[in-house]
């Protein structure tokens, strides 16, 4: 029984140590809120989160919020927000209806932005609670993903 004891509070305490690692929050390099700030000069409320490949800021212009990550060296990666899913470009509305999820019931849609110019979206789609998946689409109305999620 001892042995069971002592087994059960080392796990618990090697458990506890690898929570604790992988919830710190590494500080925002300079490079990083220098280049958002240059990027969003009319961004609010801002806070960072950190995604361990890159960092996240989470900021609102106007009313808008909008995610925009970084890398470690402050180059802008790509900038996501929420669009009303009725004001999909026609093409991505007809690609999603020439699409096996053209049935799915779409719960939000988001546009990003990524560099040179590019824009895609983001539909989030469901056919039941379980079966749910992210599509993401080119602005010509190409699915070049579906990734199921949670």
């Amino acid at each position: 029984m001892k042995k069971v004891t002592l087994l059960f509070v080392s796990f618990m305490m090697l458990y506890a140590m690898h929570s604790t690692a992988l919830a710190q929050f590494r500080k925002v390099p300079a490079t990083v809120t220098d280049a958002f700030k240059n990027k969003y000069p009319d961004a609010s409320r801002v806070e960072w989160k950190d995604k361990l490949s890159a960092f996240a800021a989470v900021f609102y212009i106007g009313n808008l919020k909008h995610e925009a990550r970084f890398n470690n060296k402050g180059e802008w990666l790509q900038t996501e927000y929420v669009i009303n899913k009725d004001s999909l470009p026609a093409p991505v509305a007809d690609g999603l209806d020439k699409s096996k999820y053209a049935e799915w019931l779409i719960d939000d849609a988001y546009k990003i932005l990524l560099p040179g110019d590019v824009v895609q979206y983001r539909l989030e789609a469901e056919k039941s609670n379980l079966q749910r998946k992210n599509l993401l689409f080119s602005s010509e109305g190409r699915l070049l993903k579906d990734r199921a999620t949670l």
